[in-house]
C-alpha cells in the first residue's frame, strides 16, 4: 500500500519562512557608511593595518596599497573594509 502526497511539503512553519523578511522585533539593520564620511575623518585617527594587530568594526585603517579604510565587519581572522576603490576583505590578528 503506498500513499501520494498532493502537496509538497516544506521544512519549517511555513510562517515567515522568507529570509528576506526582517524580524519584525529585532534591531533593523545599521546603515552602511559611506566613502564620503570615512574620507571626512582627521589624517590623525587613522592607524596603520598591520596584518599582526586585530581590528574591530568601526576602526579606521591607514593600508600602504589602498589609503584610508573603514573596517565594516569582523569575522575571525578576517575583516572587511570600506576603501575609495571599494570593499576589500583582509586578513588580521595573524600571528
Amino acid at each position: 500500500m503506498s500513499m501520494k502526497r498532493t502537496k509538497q511539503r516544506s521544512s519549517g512553519s511555513g510562517r515567515g519562512s522568507d529570509e528576506e523578511e526582517a524580524n519584525p522585533w529585532g534591531k533593523p539593520p545599521e546603515p552602511e557608511p559611506t566613502w564620503a564620511e570615512v574620507e571626512s575623518k582627521p589624517d590623525d585617527s587613522f592607524v596603520p593595518f598591520v596584518m599582526s594587530s586585530r581590528y574591530a568594526k568601526g576602526s579606521l585603517i591607514l593600508h600602504s596599497k589602498f589609503g584610508k579604510g573603514l573596517v565594516l565587519g569582523v569575522e575571525g581572522t578576517r575583516i572587511e573594509v570600506l576603501f575609495q576603490e571599494g570593499k576589500k576583505k583582509l586578513g588580521h590578528a595573524v600571528p
